[in-house]
C-alpha cells in the first residue's frame, strides 16, 4: 500500500437524509427472512420486530451500532454519522458534514465515540462524541491527516495516526491534558491502531516490508517493539475483540475474523466496498457493510449483522439509497 493509499481513508464514508427509514431485511445470501410486523417509529424509522436479537448476549442487544452513510459525489458529497440499536431502532444522528466522516470507534464503556471529519479543502480532524450529554469536542487538529482513533480500555488515552510530521505515524494522546507522544518513526506508513483490552499493546497496519503491501503488526508498549501478525496477504483495518482473543480486519477484499490463538481465519464476505468486519462487545457477532442486490433486484447498501456462533444473520438497510460504511458496535 502506498503512503497515499494508506493515508487516504477510503473505507469510512456515509450519509442518510432526515427522512431516512431503516428496515430489517434479509437481502443477502444466507440471511434469514424475518416474518414480523412493522412498528412505526416517531423519527421516521420503520423497524421489523426482530426475534433474532433475542438470542444475542445482553451486552450486544443493549448496545449501539454507529455507522456513516454518504450521499452525493464530489463537492456535493454529504456524510452523516448515526447510531442505532442492533434491531434497527432508536436511530440518533450524531454528526453531519458536507465532506467526509471516517472511522468511528467506541470507547470500551460505550459512552464515547471518536471519529474523523473532513470538510472540503481541509485536513481530517478527530472529534469525540459524548453519548451522555450529546456533545462533540475537537480533540486532534494537527496539520495533516488525523485518522483512525482508538480509545484505551480506561478511556484516558487515544491512539491515532497522523501525517503531522510529514509521514503517516501512530501517536498516543492523553485526553485530560493533551500530552501527545509519537510511537512509530519508520519511513514507511503506520496507520489504523487498535488498542488491546489489557492496554499493554495495540495492533496496527504498516507497509514497512514492501510499499503498497499492508500487513498487520502488534506493538508492545513495554519494549517499544512491533511483531508481525501472520496473514495470507493484503491485510488492513484491524480491530481486537474486547477479550483479546479475536481480530476483525480486511483480508484482501473480504471482511474477516481471525482467532489469534490458532491463526484460523473466517472470511465472512466480500462486501463490495473493501470494508473490514467489526466485532460486537461479546465477540459473538460481527458487523460489516455490504453493497448487494435487494429482494427486488436493485442494489442497496446494508449493515450486515453476522452471527459467529451459528445463529441466523440479518441486515439493516437504508431506504434512501446512500452508501453505508464503517459500522462499529459498542456497548
Amino acid at each position: 500500500m502506498s503512503k497515499t493509499i494508506m493515508s487516504k481513508p477510503t473505507t469510512n464514508n456515509i450519509m442518510i437524509k432526515r427522512a431516512t427509514t431503516i428496515a430489517i431485511l434479509a437481502a443477502l445470501t444466507g440471511c434469514q427472512t424475518l416474518s414480523s410486523t412493522e412498528i412505526k417509529k416517531p423519527n421516521n424509522i420503520v423497524v421489523n420486530s426482530n426475534p433474532l436479537t433475542a438470542a444475542m448476549p445482553a451486552i450486544d442487544r443493549q448496545g449501539h451500532i454507529a455507522y456513516v452513510e454518504e450521499q452525493g459525489v464530489g463537492s456535493a458529497k454529504v456524510s452523516t454519522l448515526y447510531s442505532i440499536r442492533p434491531d434497527g431502532s432508536d436511530r440518533q444522528r450524531i454528526d453531519q458534514i458536507t465532506g467526509y466522516i471516517y472511522a468511528p470507534a467506541w470507547s470500551a464503556d460505550g459512552q464515547q465515540l471518536a471519529y474523523s471529519k473532513q470538510a472540503p479543502r481541509e485536513h481530517p480532524k478527530i472529534y469525540i462524541y459524548d453519548k451522555s450529554n450529546k456533545t462533540r469536542n475537537l480533540v486532534v487538529n494537527a496539520e495533516g491527516s488525523n485518522m483512525s482513533a482508538s480509545f484505551s480500555p480506561d478511556g484516558q488515552y487515544l491512539l491515532y495516526s497522523s501525517t503531522v510530521a510529514g509521514n503517516a505515524d501512530i501517536y498516543k494522546k492523553r485526553l485530560n491534558d493533551g500530552d501527545t507522544r509519537q510511537l512509530t518513526t519508520l519511513p514507511s506508513t503506520e496507520v489504523q491502531p487498535s488498542y488491546a483490552p489489557d492496554a499493554q499493546s495495540f495492533v496496527y497496519v504498516s507497509d514497512k516490508v514492501r510499499a503498497g503491501s499492508p500487513r498487520l503488526y502488534r506493538y508492545y508498549f513495554a519494549t517499544q517493539t512491533a511483531v508481525p501478525i501472520t496473514t495470507a496477504g493484503y491485510a488492513a483495518s484491524p480491530q481486537l475483540s474486547m477479550d483479546g482473543r479475536h481480530l476483525a480486519y480486511l483480508n484482501g477484499r473480504k471482511a474477516a475474523v481471525m482467532t489469534l490463538a490458532t491463526g484460523h481465519v473466517l472470511n465472512l464476505a466480500d462486501t463490495g466496498l473493501d470494508e473490514p468486519a467489526r466485532l460486537s462487545p461479546s465477540g459473538t457477532y460481527a458487523v460489516y457493510p455490504a453493497y448487494a442486490p435487494d429482494v427486488d433486484g436493485s442494489q442497496r447498501s446494508h449493515v450486515v449483522i453476522h452471527s459467529l456462533s451459528g445463529h441466523p444473520s440479518y441486515t439493516i438497510s437504508s431506504q434512501d439509497g446512500g452508501v453505508i460504511r464503517s459500522p462499529v458496535w459498542g456497548r
